[in-house]
């Protein structure tokens, strides 16, 4: 089932909650909606759901597989929903919750009592949580309660899976696991799925597409590593995850001023080099202020000569043992990878064989 959202106006008062978003979700796909608190992440799932109306159905559609649905309410749009905080009914058992929807219909759409129970055990078996429906909520743990709420939104074989923030009260180990399990439970079923998070890191291992919001609009639309290796403005290069930020103090080929410019380049894009290494022309003097050595990777912080500016440094915990990195030690500093945005224009930039080169982007 393929999604069209276009033109999504939607205010709430005076305040503008969806600012003209258009957006395409393919038959299949699990496509995350990624963007910081008061993004629009949320209200966009929710129209999509038929849980709210953009202000004017006529200029703003939402069609499901071609079909006009933007009228439509909720319970007639085939959709399953799943909240971040499970929304389970405590008094019913797991299979109750799970059956709940099927036998909520009317008598003559209603499937026998056998075959509710046939499909409770097919979901509980598909959710990986076989033997369990005599259970009550309180006797499950966290990841277990939202894997019986996916079973519950399944019940129904909706045409459509739309999860919000489903992981958000969960404890980090917890989320990493089912991060993998849902990934690999939605290759299975092959239901067109949205995602909304504001964990960067669980839209880029989750989603075959990245749709990063802000301000009531998208900024950019994407697969993973598209968006990651090339965003369209600092915000986004800023949002995925850590990054130092200079005042750009050098030329491109482009014949431009760019005293002004932003130059932005990942932690695990700065490579170290003793002091005298004069192997690349656009060296930099960098002073050691902090090592924190934890798993394969030390993260260093340094200090450039002559500006204080702070900036961070991946490097490999053999690498960091060959440097000897100590406190006060001055280093070389190259940037393998950088990405430029100069007033207002986006230019792409990489060191290569000791040059700096900016392509427009």
């Amino acid at each position: 089932m393929s999604i069209q959202a276009i033109h999504i106006q939607k205010t709430f008062g005076t305040y503008r909650a969806l600012d003209n978003v258009s957006l395409e979700v393919p038959d299949g796909k699990l496509v995350s909606l990624l963007g910081p608190s008061g993004s629009g992440k949320t209200t966009l799932l929710r129209i999509l759901a038929g849980l709210e109306f953009p202000d004017s159905v006529e200029t703003s559609r939402v069609l499901f597989h071609g079909q006009d649905v933007t009228a439509t309410p909720a319970g007639k749009r085939g959709v399953g929903f799943v909240f971040q905080h499970y929304a389970l009914f405590k008094h019913m058992t797991v299979a109750a919750n799970i059956a709940f929807g099927l036998n909520a219909l009317p008598r003559r759409e209603r499937p026998s009592r056998d075959a509710i129970q046939a499909r409770v055990a097919e979901l509980l078996s598909l959710v990986h949580l076989d033997g369990l429906g005599k259970r009550y909520p309180s006797e499950l743990s966290g990841g277990q309660r939202q894997r019986v709420a996916l079973a519950r939104a399944l019940a129904m074989k909706p045409k459509v899976l739309l999860l919000d923030e489903p992981f958000g009260a969960l404890d980090a180990k917890v989320r990493k696991d089912l991060r993998r399990w849902l990934r690999t439970f939605q290759e299975e079923i092959q239901v067109t799925t949205i995602f909304v998070t504001h964990d960067q890191e669980e839209a880029l291992e989750l989603a075959d597409e990245v749709v990063i919001m802000n301000n009531a609009r998208i900024e950019q639309v994407g697969d993973p590593q598209a968006v990651y290796d090339r965003p369209v403005s600092p915000f986004v290069i800023e949002f995925l995850g850590n990054v130092n930020r200079f005042v750009a103090g050098m030329r491109s080929n482009q014949p431009t001023d760019q005293s002004k410019d932003v130059l932005y380049v990942r932690p695990h894009d700065v490579e170290l080099e003793p002091e005298e290494s004069e192997t690349h022309q656009y060296a930099l003097k960098a002073k050691v202020q902090h090592i924190l050595s934890a798993g394969n990777y030390g993260r260093v912080t340094l200090e450039r000569l002559g500006t204080h500016e702070p900036f961070e440094a991946e490097v490999p915990r053999e690498r960091l043992r060959e440097l000897d990195l100590q406190p006060g030690k001055v280093v070389s500093v190259v940037f393998r990878h950088v990405r430029l945005f100069p007033k207002g224009e986006f230019l792409e930039s990489a060191v290569k064989d000791g040059q700096l080169e900016a392509v427009a982007g």
